[in-house]
């Protein structure tokens, strides 16, 4: 693991410097989403050492990782970018733009949670009440009010009478825009007077703290802080269940069982996008792609789904399979869409 990070930080300064990260590269320069990140690096783990170098695995956030991989072509831009959303329009057009066109992998899904040290108080909210705790305008008239909400206990008496203080990703995070599509909006759409733009807009007055990239630092201080709520992906909850404990939402606990049924509101689908110009010309992306969608990795009983990734229906595993198949093989050999 230190050697991905190390190798990392070393491709960000290239990319900075507008350096190339290697004359004549001979690894996998992978970059984007902090959730798929564990599942990323667990394969990366797997594949790197004998037959091929260690890929580099590096997480930016969605946002980032679809700029840097929509870049170009080239040495000195990744090969793979992993997203927990869906790549929007204009990133694509950008990609085309640029002369990249990417290959999309759905993996699996997951749950976004909300999660408070074992520490503090255990509780659950609804859609409705996070949208209260959250929301930088309340509804009101036709631009709505300040939310003065600064408690939990402001927005329903039953709640803890502690602090509204919740650290959360990013804009560039796929987390983020996930959590503002299933939770603000949601929250928002029995007003019914406010606009998309007003329903989406996050408090910025200390409630809520943008904590970057890095879900294991919100873990950290959520064990420090047991009033703090953290939000991030299930799987960073799931392999800290001894520090933390979940926020349910509308009554349900965000368990593998759970997100896999439906039963959780808050879940998604996750992401890696292939660049198809640099198959066959970069060692092991093919083997990359081939092990991360093989059963042992992401298959019902696999690694990956020890680490937290909720499957895909096994038929819909076997489409993604043949489908990607008809794009490449996996002898390094393109083939055109």
């Amino acid at each position: 693991m230190a050697r991905l990070f190390a190798a990392g930080a070393i491709f960000s300064c290239a990319l900075i410097l507008g350096h190339p990260a290697a004359e004549a590269r001979d690894r996998l320069l992978i970059v984007g989403s902090s959730t798929v990140f564990p599942f990323a690096t667990a394969v990366a783990e797997t594949v790197g050492g004998e037959e091929m170098k260690f890929p580099i695995v590096e997480s930016t956030g969605s946002g980032a990782g679809f700029a840097l991989f929509c870049s170009g072509t080239g040495e000195n831009t990744p090969d793979i970018t992993n997203a927990s959303r869906p790549m929007k329009p204009d990133e694509l057009e950008t990609c085309r733009t640029n002369g990249v066109t990417p290959l999309e992998v759905r993996i699996g899904y997951d749950g976004i949670v909300l999660a408070n040290s074992k520490r503090g108080p255990k509780f659950t909210l609804t859609i409705d009440q996070i949208f209260q705790a959250l929301a930088e305008k309340l509804p009101a008239g036709k631009d709505g009010r300040d939310n003065s909400n600064m408690s939990w206990s402001d927005i329903d008496p039953s709640l803890p009478q502690e602090k509204i203080e919740v650290l959360g990703p990013p804009p560039t995070s796929g987390t983020r825009d996930a959590f503002v599509e299933l939770v603000l909006e949601k929250g928002c759409k029995p007003a019914g007077k406010m606009t998309e733009e007003q329903c989406t807009r996050i408090r910025r007055d200390g409630s809520f703290v943008e904590a970057g990239e890095n879900d294991d630092l919100i873990v950290g201080a959520l064990e420090a802080n047991p009033v703090t709520v953290g939000i991030f992906g299930y799987s960073f909850l799931k392999k800290n269940l001894d520090k933390i404990q979940s926020v349910g939402i509308d009554g349900v606990e965000p368990t593998f069982e759970n997100i896999a049924s439906g039963a959780y509101p808050v879940s998604r689908p996750l992401f890696f996008y292939v660049k198809s110009e640099h198959l066959g010309v970069v060692p092991g992306l093919e083997t990359y792609v081939a092990a991360f969608t093989s059963e042992a990795a992401w298959g019902d009983e696999g690694y990956l789904a020890g680490k937290g990734l909720i499957p895909l229906a096994v038929e819909v595993r076997q489409e993604q399979v043949a489908r990607i198949s008809k794009l490449m093989d996996l002898n390094g050999t393109r083939k055109t869409q």
